[in-house]
């Protein structure tokens, strides 16, 4: 006779069947079902940005900027694009922003468009030779860029060398800074994430699984990669034109290493691929950082656990779990051997 175990399997909700896949609404709970993952968030950052202090509403602001940024670098993912140097975006667009202002005083609503398309366009020319290698040259090359990028401000004493462009025009009120902040995160989300829900979507991803039966197929997958590039390069160059404008300043630290480091673990915390994984993981990880400033160098040390106990204990991500807990249920059942 054969013994009996159990194993665990998942199953969809009856109720995700319904209102997501054959579009059939019956009641007020199915329509409550759908919604909620939507409208909730958005009431979220609603009640945030109405009840927070002074100095949390600057944090829901950079937590917004660094979303944007991690946002980008997913959506490179999607196409098979993996960036090891998302200060690069952030860098040419943050310089852009203050230089056309700095040099004929454009004010901010003009410069930040301009440096954000200026920017996709100078990222996609400078990293647009290594998109037909293989491997991991793309993620060298947006590595090493920034570095080079920061010695030759350094070495030639442009834009204003060591000591930056200050003087910036900033925003009228903290009221119009969040507004746009979050206004730029929302659309950026729901952009990409309907990007990705196309026949175009289709075949970035494509790209990225299988390149090499994507162009048996005709379809030019470099083009395509170009194209991705740029919409993510503009999106980077947006989030660094907004914090020039944020700051009132614009300096070498733009290039740091931090603005390339926090966008990956905020994918990790998040969950990669979904475009709003990064997005919580942001918003997760700059509140965090801050919460643990008190704790002076400790608080790289707290940092590190929290980032660790994310990648251990749910390698998935956040964004992930909590979507297949919520459209999934799960039973024991006997399997006999």
């Amino acid at each position: 006779m054969g013994q009996r175990h159990g194993r665990k399997e998942r199953l969809d909700r009856g109720i995700k069947a319904r209102s997501e896949d054959i579009f059939a609404l019956s009641s007020w709970r199915e329509l409550l079902y759908l919604l909620c993952p939507r409208v909730v968030p958005l009431l979220v950052l609603f009640c945030l940005a109405l009840g927070l202090p002074v100095y949390w509403k600057k944090v829901l602001v950079t937590s917004a900027i660094f979303g944007i940024l991690a946002m980008s670098w997913d959506f490179l993912v999607c196409a098979g694009l993996v960036s090891l140097g998302q200060a690069l975006f952030f860098g040419v667009g943050a310089y852009l922003a203050g230089t056309l202002h700095h040099a004929w005083g454009w004010p901010w609503w003009f410069t930040i468009p301009v440096a954000s398309l200026l920017g996709g366009g100078i990222c996609t020319i400078l990293l647009a030779p290594v998109l037909r290698l293989r491997g991991i040259y793309f993620s060298m090359v947006t590595l090493v860029l920034p570095l080079m990028l920061v010695r030759i401000i350094e070495a030639t004493k442009v834009l204003g060398g060591t000591e930056g462009l200050s003087g910036i025009q900033g925003f009228p009120n903290l009221g119009v800074e969040l507004v746009l902040s979050l206004g730029a995160f929302l659309a950026a989300l729901f952009g990409y994430r309907r990007i990705l829900g196309t026949d175009y979507g289709l075949v970035l991803q494509g790209i990225r699984d299988n390149d090499r039966s994507v162009i048996s197929s005709g379809i030019n997958a470099h083009w395509f990669r170009a194209q991705a590039l740029f919409l993510a390069g503009c999106l980077g160059a947006l989030a660094g034109a907004f914090m020039t404008h944020a700051y009132m300043f614009v300096g070498m630290p733009v290039f740091a290493l931090d603005y390339s480091i926090l966008p990956i673990t905020a994918a990790v915390v998040g969950g990669m691929g979904s475009i709003a994984g990064p997005a919580l993981g942001a918003f997760l990880l700059v509140p965090l950082s801050e919460a643990l400033r008190a704790l002076g160098a400790l608080r790289i040390v707290f940092y590190g656990v929290f980032l660790v106990i994310f990648i251990v204990g749910l390698p998935e991500g956040l964004f992930h779990y909590l979507r297949r807990k919520y459209h999934q249920f799960e039973r024991w059942t006997a399997v006999e051997s």
